[in-house]
């Protein structure tokens, strides 16, 4: 291949890949456009919700300090939800974007990933936003109400819950991403057997990096991170099989098709 048909491979693959960024922030756009007209609404559901979690911490009313950080309150809030709303979209076009570099079947594996992945994208964010958050959030209060008086401003508390909750929803990606990656060949079982040590280690600094440091914090946080790996192991187990008894089929399909 000449280098001017390299370059305008490349220029192709870019203008490919910018328009496929463009409608994905275009369809962003319109769902902030829309969850900002209903912002109000789903902030008084969050603080509700914030009230549930922390009965002894006087929630319901959270204090801002002056109308501009009122205003990024309620664009972190109409964001994050406009981000969930535009999720599928995204995954659509990143697989419409890759789809011809893939063989014909693995296009259409990936394809059928793509609820799987929201789904695990989802699982995450609620077992963040309903166990690990309220877990770390109460801790930074008892040590910090033993000191200085507390007081929540929505600003600090949306962060906050954004930076725990929304790692975890691609944390619990681990499974999806190791089935697909093992179905196309990519990845063995064997593979993720050698470096488990490795992953383990790994994973007790990721835990350490955004838990408090007490045992009792890093425990809960690495316990579900272990547990995912583990069942990365046995799904690539599984896919693999699923892999080997395919190839042989197709194998015995072409054998059959030589001999006739």
């Amino acid at each position: 291949m000449s280098e001017q048909t390299q370059d305008q491979h490349l220029v192709s693959h870019l203008a490919e890949l910018r328009k496929r960024i463009i409608w994905t922030l275009v369809v962003f756009i319109v769902f902030l456009a829309v969850t900002f007209i209903w912002v109000q609404p789903i902030y008084e559901f969050l603080v509700s919700d914030a009230t549930r979690l922390f009965p002894d911490m006087k929630m319901d009313r959270l204090v801002a300090l002056g109308p501009g950080e009122v205003l990024r309150v309620y664009f972190t809030v109409a964001g994050l939800t406009a981000l969930g709303f535009t999720l599928p979209v995204l995954l659509f076009q990143i697989w419409a974007f890759i789809r011809p570099a893939l063989e014909e079947r693995e296009a259409q594996m990936a394809l059928r990933f793509l609820p799987l992945v929201l789904g695990m994208f989802v699982f995450g964010i609620l077992f963040g936003y309903y166990f690990v958050f309220p877990l770390l959030y109460k801790f930074l209060y008892q040590l910090g109400s033993q000191t200085f008086t507390l007081q929540y401003t929505a600003a600090n508390y949306f962060g906050f819950m954004s930076n725990i909750v929304i790692p975890f929803g691609f944390i619990f990606e681990m499974p999806v991403a190791v089935m697909f990656l093992t179905r196309i060949g990519i990845l063995t079982p064997q593979t993720l057997i050698k470096v488990r040590k490795y992953a383990y280690f790994g994973i007790i600094v990721i835990a350490s990096m955004i838990s408090p440091p007490d045992f009792i914090s890093h425990l809960s946080v690495a316990a579900p991170m272990f547990v995912l790996y583990e069942v990365s192991i046995l799904i690539a187990k599984w896919s693999w099989k699923k892999r080997q008894q395919s190839l042989a089929e197709a194998e015995a399909r072409y054998a059959a098709e030589e001999q006739e």
